[in-house]
């Protein structure tokens, strides 16, 4: 599968950020509705593996991705991705009562910038090691003061730190599975980023959930509307959007146009949603710092833009990735 361009995938990455606003809003009704907060992780993540196995039974693509991804023989940490993307659902559920959702999503951003950061440099995702230029940490602080701007007004809980670590740490676990699952999509399919994703992701979630006692007590009442039951659907696209993102422009600008798709879903909701606020200028404005800073990461630095030593280029790249040589 060869990479998409950068434009292309980023523009599918923000869509899937849209899908993401969504998803976070179906998956916090429906979990208020049915009294547990972790129930509506439970149905995303069980409805993502019906999607998967539907795929697998209909779509010969999926199949033919899977088995290529056994003969690639990837390292055995390569499969952990999904665990990040579960962290972050379960941190939910418990740290935005909390701590409230402006700084959860700040918390969150951060963690994300931070680790898109680190995984680049360390070569996680499939485009190789990308330096820790001035013009990558400008466009995560960007990110996060993009962010901070959308969430001005919004409710703010007790500022514990420990929570606030925690959620920072799965910001940075978001960003290690993006770059996981890319490295899976490019030894065999997208398709098969996905499915590896959600196999090791719902076992974590459903067991989370029977810890924190989400199967027990009395019979749950579940909600008739079909809109609730849309997080796992909207899950897939937004991990194979992930998947192409990565593949194409590295896990930073993935996350930073994937924050940009979110704050865009989020104003599209507040305006069309019956009850919603309307338009809200932080939220816009963020949204617009967020597209600054998906360009500004993209900018390379002024020593690669008057030609550096390939030399030097092709000792920092990992085995087999000519892409970073000039």
């Amino acid at each position: 599968m060869r990479p998409q361009p950068a434009a292309v995938a980023l523009t599918l990455v923000a869509l899937g950020g849209a899908a993401s606003a969504a998803q976070a809003a179906v998956n916090a009704e429906l979990g208020q509705q049915v009294g547990h907060a972790t129930l509506g992780a439970v149905v995303n993540n069980l409805g993502g593996t019906l999607l998967v196995l539907l795929g697998l039974l209909v779509l010969p693509s999926m199949r033919s991705g899977l088995a290529a991804l056994r003969r690639a023989r990837l390292p055995w940490w390569s499969y952990l991705g999904g665990l990040g993307g579960a962290a972050i659902v379960l941190l939910a559920a418990y740290a935005v009562p909390v701590v409230g959702v402006a700084v959860f999503t700040i918390a969150q951003v951060a963690g994300n910038g931070l680790g898109g950061l680190a995984s680049d440099r360390a070569g996680l995702a499939p485009v190789g090691r990308l330096p820790l230029s001035l013009p990558r940490v400008t466009g995560a602080l960007l990110g996060i003061a993009a962010v901070g701007l959308a969430q001005l007004g919004q409710p703010v809980g007790d500022l514990a730190v420990g929570v606030l670590l925690l959620v920072v740490a799965g910001g940075v676990g978001v960003a290690v599975q993006a770059a996981l699952n890319g490295r899976i999509s490019a030894a065999s399919s997208a398709a098969a980023g996905v499915a590896v994703n959600f196999a090791v992701a719902t076992p974590v979630v459903l067991l989370v959930a029977a810890l924190a006692g989400a199967f027990t007590g009395p019979p749950v009442s579940w909600p008739t509307g079909w809109h609730l039951y849309l997080g796992g659907a909207l899950g897939v696209g937004i991990v194979a959007s992930l998947v192409v993102g990565v593949r194409a422009a590295g896990v930073l600008r993935t996350g930073l146009a994937l924050v940009g798709g979110q704050l865009a879903g989020a104003l599209l909701l507040d305006v069309l949603l019956p009850q919603g606020p309307g338009v809200r200028l932080p939220v816009l404005f963020g949204a617009l710092l967020t597209l600054l800073a998906v360009l500004v990461a993209g900018r390379r630095p002024r020593s690669a833009r008057s030609g550096a030593d390939p030399r030097v280029a092709a000792a920092d790249a990992p085995a087999g990735d000519e892409r970073l040589v000039p």
